[in-house]
């Protein structure tokens, strides 16, 4: 006999360790290298990572708001749902099902398998283990099925399950940071402080931004409506590792007292890896040179880093670090996605049986859904590129979601609001014009980073329909 409720078992503390949990992945031992060929200087490397961390918080403590409201499954679907309409809410379902939520579990398993290939060298990416002749499949790219697979498993066996991983990896996560960021200051072996510093905001860009961008080709000045354009591409990478802090809202339903207990955990996490992510990027600058940075062996800058504070082993330590860090972020998305997948079955714009939970409380059909199409992206290779693209629609969905607290005070104002968004409304006002610049510097100057999301979001439309339509003909 299954369950036909979620069971409330988390509290604020796990609430917290999943918002940090499903955070930090492997963005922040990677690409802060890619801001800084972007603008240049040790001021707007820390300026990108201070402005994504001032939208996130402010999204965060915003949606606390709607939180409150509605505190369901589903989340940020339920919110563009009441807010908007079916539509805007099925939309945002889509993509989350078809590229934001999956690729990024495609693109974190692939990391751990990366980053273990320091310690186990068969899991490399050059290791092919078969050549389909229209590609070819690493050990990596299966490493991270497995690893996908494994941890959908271990959340379809419940909750509980799923918060023992999330809580005991987030916090060796969280530690280990912050021991690497303490020990780059202390035990480094030369410091590059005050010399990258004299660069202060003197914004540079490489040459070979826009083509590999892996090897340094030049560097040349920029100012102006160039230099806000180079911030938007720069804010793809901040944006992508300070993501997924809202998967703790479609878990509404299995957390103690979620009225209060969401809202607090969303500012309490995103504050959190905020503060990590700053204070990584000035260990960064500590410990190695700009043009270091920028261009790193392969791109892995937190292994250049560690190199500088541990000597040969840091290559290890690093490693290691990954693949905790990447192991509890997934679970997080993992747990947290088929949650939303299963709202919307209930609401008759999903597979059905996506809308069942099985005896141990959990949306067991969702979860395997979710992993077969995360496997497939991790096959395809391509989801590296699907999160480049996708940026734009996430800030789409997300500026939408906070103009709707402004939509729901005058359609529902006599609503209960346990917790108010704070500073409304200048600091949600803000977060929607940072949010609608942001995007319209991305259209004008990184066409490419735009219209492939849009089209996997557009493509939403007829399936919408389609939907209706069969729910008409039932």
């Amino acid at each position: 006999m299954s369950e036909t409720t979620f069971k409330p078992v988390l509290g604020l503390w796990d609430a917290t360790m999943v918002v940090a949990g499903s955070m930090i992945g492997s963005g922040i031992f990677i690409v802060s290298a890619d801001i800084v060929r972007n603008v240049g200087s040790p001021g707007w490397l820390v300026g990108v990572w201070v402005i994504t961390g001032v939208m996130t918080i402010i999204a965060a403590v915003s949606y606390g708001e709607l939180s409150g409201m509605f505190p369901k499954a589903g989340g940020q679907y339920v919110y563009l749902k009441e807010a908007y309409n079916p539509l805007i809410a099925f939309l945002y379902g889509w993509s989350f099902f078809a590229v934001i939520q999956t690729a990024t579990i495609a693109a974190v398993g692939v990391a751990f398998a990366r980053f273990s290939a320091y310690i186990f060298p068969i899991m490399s990416e050059s290791n092919k283990i078969f050549d389909l002749g229209f590609t070819q499949i690493s050990a990596a790219q299966i490493s991270a099925i497995v690893l996908i697979v494994f941890l959908t498993y271990v959340n379809t066996r419940g909750i509980k399950e799923g918060k023992l991983i999330q809580t005991s990896f987030t916090v060796s996560k969280l530690l280990a940071l912050f021991g690497l960021i303490l020990f780059g200051f202390l035990l480094a072996k030369e410091s590059y402080w005050a010399a990258n510093w004299q660069g202060g905001f003197s914004a540079m860009q490489d040459l070979g931004v826009g083509g590999s961008g892996k090897e340094p080709t030049g560097w040349k000045e920029i100012g102006g409506i160039t230099l806000l354009g180079a911030i938007a591409a720069a804010m793809t990478g901040s944006l992508f590792s300070s993501d997924a802090w809202n998967n703790v809202t479609f878990i509404a339903g299995e957390i103690k007292n979620p009225k209060r207990n969401i809202g607090l955990s969303l500012f309490l996490g995103t504050l959190m890896v905020t503060i990590l992510y700053i204070t990584s990027n000035l260990m960064y600058l500590k410990v190695l040179p700009l043009d270091g940075i920028a261009f790193p062996q392969e791109d892995r800058l937190a292994i250049s880093a560690a190199n500088q504070i541990f000597g040969e082993s840091g290559k290890y330590v690093i490693a290691i670090l990954i693949m905790i860090s990447t192991f509890g972020c997934n679970n997080g998305l993992i747990l947290a996605g088929a949650r939303v997948y299963y709202t919307m079955a209930k609401d008759r714009l999903f597979f059905r049986k996506a809308g069942e939970l099985n005896k141990n409380a959990v949306p067991q059909w969702a979860l395997w859904a979710q992993c077969i199409v995360a496997s497939i992206l991790c096959l395809s290779g391509g989801y590296g590129n699907l999160l480049d693209m996708i940026s734009l629609v996430v800030v789409i969905f997300y500026t939408l979601t906070i103009a709707g607290i402004f939509i729901l005070r005058k359609k529902r104002p006599t609503a209960e609001r346990p917790y108010k968004a704070f500073g409304y409304p200048l600091l949600p006002f803000i977060y929607i014009i940072m949010g609608i610049a942001f995007c319209t510097l991305l259209i004008i100057y990184k066409p490419d980073f735009t219209w492939p999301g849009l089209i996997i979001t557009l493509l939403g439309i007829p399936l919408y329909y389609f939907a209706i339509q069969q729910n008409k003909s039932r």
